[in-house]
């Protein structure tokens, strides 16, 4: 049996994290990960696997990274842990030892019981690489693709077989539109012309009642209301759930969702076990309820967290604010916090700002596309609460300066004094901003509200 002083379970995004961090805070330790697949893919990539790439090896995460560390990384699964002992047993038969584990198991494809799930060609999307190979496949002889599921992942395959392969392809949703989790309606709306201007067909409010095949092959559809599709390729996206089996065999503490129970340091309920990525239970940064957000850069920031807690505690988890970019078409769709409808959910007095203006000055110039920003703040304290975009490809990134606006509880009159670097090919007017005028809109309205003040 072999010793360690760090081990790494699960080789996504969080282990990654997790154990590169663990190695910056704790250099002389030895570190082990250990991965169940031969292959590590970068998750948010998947999709463009299946166009952009065009060879799907370039989704790999090297295995570099690891090694320049003196990581080291072995493929198996562990199997039993002996929580008392600190001890874990691999399916190759192998016993390990060690002084501090960390969990990052991740997650599963959630599979709805839909009737005919188990026919040819209904495909789930995991992070097996040989599996989405197979899927590759399945759609070089189709004619007719069905995404089930119009979140984030689903609209993306969608976009990609449509552009990339020259399939019918149709989306079904059972929200009211496309998106709707993550972006207000009038963002929601924007969305879906994109997609049907690209031929995707949309058919959102409706629920997959069964898969038909024929020879044990799908070949349609059946929808909740009568609608059949026709369909030699399925694909569902539906979601996740954390893969925690294992953990709770252990004895480690579970919450009713089947996540592992954590505290802000990525503790687990055994003090030489941390946890992170989508195998944990994650909290709102806003309510401090559980929330059902499982992202690559959530798993990420918890990694850094509970990498650098092992032996000291360092660092502590705000909760989860949430940010999401998408690009659909030669759109990007962007969001972090709360939208103005789960706000309002929420019980906030919600107070909104909305501006929009040309991603370049003077907007004749080349590359120029409006840039729609509309920022939610509470109305009593005029806290940022969340906000969205939609524009050009700076949108990803003002995101994600507007999730430092929310860590930092930023109000509406700090925004609108914002300072921003600009330029004609690369953004907004500084005199019409639009992360400013927004901020700016709701402060006047805002001061509107406050008795004594005249306008």
């Amino acid at each position: 049996m072999k010793d360690w002083d760090i081990i790494v379970l699960g080789g996504g995004p969080a282990g990654i994290t997790a154990a590169t961090t663990a190695r910056r805070h704790y250099p002389d330790k030895k570190i082990l990960l250990v991965r169940k697949l031969e292959k590590s893919l970068v998750p948010c990539g998947i999709p463009y696997m299946f166009g952009l790439l065009k060879d799907p090896t370039r989704n790999i995460n090297p295995d570099g990274v690891l090694q320049s560390r003196g990581i080291e990384l072995v493929i198996d699964e562990a199997v039993n842990i002996d929580c008392k002992e600190r001890r874990l047993s691999l399916r190759s038969g192998k016993e390990l030892s060690y002084k501090r584990l960390i969990w990052a198991t991740g997650s599963e494809p959630f599979v709805p019981p839909i009737p005919g799930r188990e026919l040819e060609n209904v495909f789930v999307i995991n992070k097996d690489f040989s599996y989405l190979l197979k899927i590759l496949k399945a759609l070089q002889d189709a004619k007719h693709v069905v995404v089930v599921g119009g979140g984030f992942i689903g609209v993306e395959f969608a976009e990609q077989i449509r552009i990339h392969h020259k399939l019918e392809v149709s989306v079904v949703e059972m929200l009211p539109y496309c998106l709707y989790s993550y972006f207000d309606e009038e963002f929601c709306f924007e969305a879906e012309r994109e997609l049907q201007q690209m031929g995707i067909n949309l058919y959102t409010a409706s629920k997959v009642a069964e898969f038909k095949g024929v020879d044990g092959k799908v070949r349609e559809v059946h929808l909740a209301d009568g609608k059949v599709l026709p369909a030699d390729v399925v694909l569902i996206s539906t979601g996740t759930i954390p893969e925690a089996k294992l953990a709770k065999e252990a004895g480690l503490a579970i919450k009713p969702d089947g996540s592992l129970d954590v505290d802000r340091t990525m503790r687990t309920s055994d003090p030489y076990i941390y946890a992170c990525g989508d195998c944990t239970e994650k909290f709102s940064f806003f309510s401090g309820r559980p929330v059902p957000v499982r992202l690559a850069s959530v798993a990420a920031m918890e990694a850094r967290i509970a990498g650098a807690n092992l032996y000291a505690r360092r660092r502590i988890n705000p909760g989860t604010i949430g940010v999401f970019s998408t690009k659909i078409g030669e759109k990007v769709f962007a969001a972090a916090g709360l939208i103005e409808r789960v706000a309002e959910a929420e019980g906030f007095d919600v107070l909104v700002g909305d501006a929009s203006a040309p991603n370049r000055h003077p907007s004749v110039l080349p590359g120029a596309k409006d840039m729609h920003v509309k920022l939610v703040f509470d109305g009593y304290t005029g806290v940022l609460l969340g906000g969205q975009i939609v524009g050009g490809e700076s949108a990803a990134e003002l995101v994600n300066l507007l999730s430092a606006c929310l860590l930092h509880r930023m109000t509406a009159v700090e925004i609108s004094a914002f300072q921003m670097g600009t330029h004609p090919l690369l953004t907004p007017s500084p005199a019409g901003y639009p992360l400013a005028v927004a901020a700016e809109l709701a402060a006047v309205e805002k001061l509107k509200n406050i008795p004594g003040e005249e306008y």
